[in-house]
């Protein structure tokens, strides 16, 4: 295992923060695989799980078992880490700028266009590897700012990867994945094996996430190039470790378990992953999510918990108004607007007018829901 230490800019004298990448095989190998933990740096389960990960690629390198590349990140956002009001953790947002550690990545496929205009052919392979080419080169020059610097670092790392894995986690929740819709059929191996019962696709979730950064260039570009074939080369997924809460050693241990038989199933470590355990449930479009919302101010109640299948008109919880002292006035019931798995809810249990309490996965597209992806939510 190669260590790096990336240093990030001081953002004030006396202060500095750095970047810890770990390097498994051989540089330049493929497949090459990317992963990162607690990009949202209050997500701590990822933390964990790929630690045990890193214990586990530790000993396939010993025994020379790792046949591609591998580069891990095991803390993703060292400036988030260290964001704390009061004694609470505040790792999704710089605070200098409000602007979320998980959005605002650099939209990369102009640029590369411009780079390969002329330069393709009818090579699936040879297209790839002048887009990955291109691709780095558009993050030759680095900005200056400490939070720009790290997006532009961790992006840097990933994007001539085949895979990459953000490893993230919800408020109260199972495990889910977001992968792009170009990737589906074909990205089924990754749910499968992690065993999860959610997976939501969207070629374009809104506000340029981290994993869409890597895997949307490709499918942005093979619509701009329509004469050439371009595959969509980059299996990026963002991996929702359950709840904020869901840190135990056993789930972990469980996780690192898959996602290291899921590298294996993809090439980059040599062994028998076993039989692949079947999808629990096909994958549902994004704009499918209906969010249920409180329309008032009280105290939640939920009388369904994460992973439950819902009916249109079940009852998920009650909205108790503390202030009113008729018994009826004062509560109002939440109910699914659709069919579908309640996947997430909020963890807190005091609601805002209009918060989202809950979201329920559905089959179709929502109307309502066309222009307002998931993440922006």
């Amino acid at each position: 295992m190669q260590v790096d230490y990336i240093e990030l800019p001081v953002p004030a004298p006396g202060t500095q923060r750095t970047l810890q990448v770990l390097r498994f095989g051989t540089p330049g190998a493929r497949p090459k695989a990317y992963l990162q933990a607690a990009l949202h740096a209050d997500e701590i389960p990822g933390l964990l799980v790929q630690h045990k990960l890193v214990q586990k690629l530790q000993v396939a390198e010993r025994d020379a078992l790792i046949t591609g590349e591998i580069v891990v990140v095991p803390v993703a956002n060292p400036i988030g880490s260290d964001q704390h009001l009061l004694g609470m953790h505040q790792g999704r947002y710089e605070q200098a700028s409000g602007i979320n550690f998980n959005r605002a990545y650099p939209e990369l496929s102009d640029g590369i266009a411009e780079r390969v205009s002329g330069r393709l052919g009818d090579d699936t392979q040879a297209n790839t590897v002048a887009i990955r080419a291109a691709a780095l080169d558009s993050l030759r020059e680095a900005p200056q700012s400490e939070d720009a610097v790290l997006k532009h670092t961790v992006l840097q790392l990933a994007i001539d990867a085949d895979i990459v894995l953000d490893l993230h986690c919800d408020l109260e929740a199972v495990l889910h994945v977001y992968l792009g819709t170009p990737l589906w059929p074909a990205a089924q191996d990754l749910p499968a094996q992690l065993g999860a019962p959610v997976t939501l696709l969207a070629s374009v979730s809104g506000g340029n996430p981290f994993d869409e950064a890597c895997s949307g260039l490709w499918w942005a570009l093979a619509e701009r190039f329509p004469h050439h074939p371009i595959e969509p080369a980059c299996l990026a997924a963002t991996v929702e470790l359950r709840g904020e809460r869901d840190v135990h050693e056993d789930l972990a241990d469980d996780d690192a378990r898959n996602l290291y038989r899921f590298l294996q199933r993809r090439g980059l470590i040599a062994g028998d992953a076993g039989t692949l355990p079947a999808l629990l449930d096909s994958a549902k479009p994004l704009d499918g999510v209906a969010m249920v919302r409180s329309p008032r101010a009280g105290v939640v109640s939920y009388t369904v918990d994460p992973g439950a299948q819902v009916s249109s008109g079940d009852l998920l919880a009650v909205v108790n108004d503390p202030l009113q002292h008729d018994a009826q006035a004062a509560r109002v019931e939440i109910r699914s607007p659709i069919d579908g798995l309640l996947f997430a809810r909020r963890s807190d249990r005091l609601a805002r007018p209009g918060q989202t309490l809950c979201r329920v996965a559905g089959d179709e597209s929502l109307p309502e829901r066309a222009g307002k992806p998931l993440l922006s939510d």
